[in-house]
């Protein structure tokens, strides 16, 4: 197996045409012989942090900036369920340290603090993740529907969600318009 793909975004090929997909970012989160799961980081549905704490009766305030940004699709498995990655802070009870400058965490206590000076310094919510079995990434790579680049936190968290696909594609350093829709295997 190629080495893991944790903590590297996968950008949509111009060609990847499936809906969940089309222009998507999606950070690696676990990559393995198993699988993988990721999150997709640039599809924002219409619900606001703020929105979706008080579906889930969790107590928020309305006029923090965090309450009015929106949460993303992030992939077409378990939608109805959350996944907050942010800046390091530790004390949830259910967080994981996927790099130096990014955890997820999928408790409900983070999810109290978004709002509140307590928060993480930066971060954004996904309603589901993408997943992939054994092999299925690999396979997908192979045929091109994917570009790999290690995963920058300021695309994450500092970019315009309008402006992610293309800042992660400009990373690669070629313009994206350029290349063959077929793979070439010599």
């Amino acid at each position: 197996m190629q080495s893991s793909l944790e903590n590297h975004f996968l950008i949509a090929m111009p060609s990847l045409q499936d809906p969940y997909f089309k222009q998507s970012v999606t950070y690696i989160c676990e990559h393995n012989e198993e699988g993988a799961m990721g999150l997709v980081i640039n599809h924002p549905v219409n619900v606001t942090v703020g929105e979706l704490l008080d579906k889930i009766d969790i107590e928020n305030n309305k006029m923090s900036e965090a309450a009015k940004r929106y949460v993303f699709a992030g992939g077409p498995v378990n939608t109805d369920r959350g996944f907050v990655l942010h800046t390091p802070k530790y004390g949830y009870s259910s967080s994981q340290e996927l790099s130096s400058e990014i955890m997820i965490t999928t408790s409900k206590d983070v999810l109290a603090s978004l709002t509140y000076d307590d928060s993480p310094s930066e971060f954004i919510i996904t309603l589901g993740y993408a997943g992939w079995e054994q092999g299925q990434l690999e396979r997908e790579l192979s045929e091109n529907s994917w570009l790999v680049i290690k995963a920058d936190p300021a695309i994450i968290f500092n970019t315009p969600v309008e402006q992610r696909w293309q800042k992660a594609v400009e990373m690669l350093g070629f313009d994206v318009s350029k290349l063959a829709t077929i793979a070439g295997h010599a």
